[in-house]
């Protein structure tokens, strides 16, 4: 199996403060961890491009792009905040337009063939972003634009997004509460934030709240008894993942139990309803993670999976 990992030297030009724990240097113990378990040469790496407007625009409105373009901060070392805990930098515009840049590349390559699945190592983040706002650590919505790209400019009818971080991917869930081509199946800690108020679940929505301290056999039995099912009767033809770390049991921005090994067993699970339905067309991107070495490690995990490498 073919894996492609996108990334960009622009991804840690974006910072928000030394003390931000949304820092460059995520991405960098995603490298070291790689290089120690020797994955580095086993899976390619590829360059992000930039997103097009028009791409972005797919999923947000003109005010929300204006928001972070016409905000950037001319001086570097200088910061524009949009909410309490998200502030833009003299580089953070372009970030964002490569982390989306990747997840719409990445689409585009698992789509003609090139590769059968991609993991993009960017931040920002984007599953906070909701069609009108940045918020969350987040600018622009990844995956939501990458899953829209497929839909839009390759004709998919049906994708599904898979939302394992902490916290609820509320912008995802506002992008898509209309629309029938798009399951979203996320669990999320609750109450916790966002602070989204929980919904019921339906045939293409299984946003799932567990409590705080919740484990990977807690977990584990969600997955079987509602995304599995909601995946296999939904039978997409594509899958996107929102690959949050942060409910590692180590990650202190989060209050959840799970380990690497819960990641590499929820990620055999979504691989094996991709290759049962949609040709294997996997493209993950990360969302949260902020214990750095829990972060290394449980990316490790999910890629060794995606690469048919365990």
């Amino acid at each position: 199996m073919s894996t492609a990992i996108y990334s960009h030297p622009d991804c840690l030009r974006h910072e928000m403060g030394s003390w931000h724990p949304e820092s460059p240097a995520r991405l960098q113990a995603i490298d070291d961890q790689l290089i120690l378990a020797r994955l580095d040469g086993l899976i390619e790496q590829r360059s992000a491009p930039l997103a097009e407007v028009e791409q972005v625009l797919r999923n947000h409105t003109q005010g929300a792009l204006a928001l972070v373009r016409d905000h950037v901060p001319a001086t570097p070392g200088d910061y524009y905040p949009l909410d309490g805990d998200t502030s833009l930098c003299h580089y953070s515009y372009q970030a964002a337009l490569r982390a989306a840049g990747a997840a719409v590349a990445a689409t585009d390559d698992v789509i003609k063939g090139s590769v059968s699945n991609a993991f993009c190592s960017v931040r920002p983040p984007g599953h906070h972003a909701t069609p009108t706002e940045p918020m969350g650590f987040c600018f622009f919505n990844n995956v939501a634009i990458a899953a829209r790209h497929a839909l839009e400019a390759h004709g998919l009818e049906r994708v599904a997004i898979v939302d394992f971080d902490v916290h609820h991917g509320n912008g995802t869930a506002d992008a898509f509460r209309d629309d029938p081509r798009v399951l979203m199946a996320s669990f999320f800690q609750h109450p916790f934030y966002p602070y989204s108020e929980v919904e019921p679940v339906t045939a293409n929505r299984v946003n799932l709240p567990v409590p705080e301290r919740s484990d990977g056999e807690a977990v584990r039995a969600l997955v079987r008894e509602h995304w599995l099912p909601a995946l296999h009767a939904f039978k997409p033809q594509m899958i996107f993942i929102s690959a949050g770390f942060d409910g590692h049991r180590d990650d202190d921005m989060g209050g959840m139990g799970l380990v690497e090994a819960d990641y590499a067993w929820i990620t055999r699970q979504i691989m094996a309803v991709a290759k049962e339905h949609a040709g294997g067309r996997v493209v993950s991107c990360l969302e949260g993670g902020y214990d750095l070495s829990a972060l290394g490690r449980s990316v490790v995990a999910h890629l060794k999976v995606m690469a048919d490498l365990e």
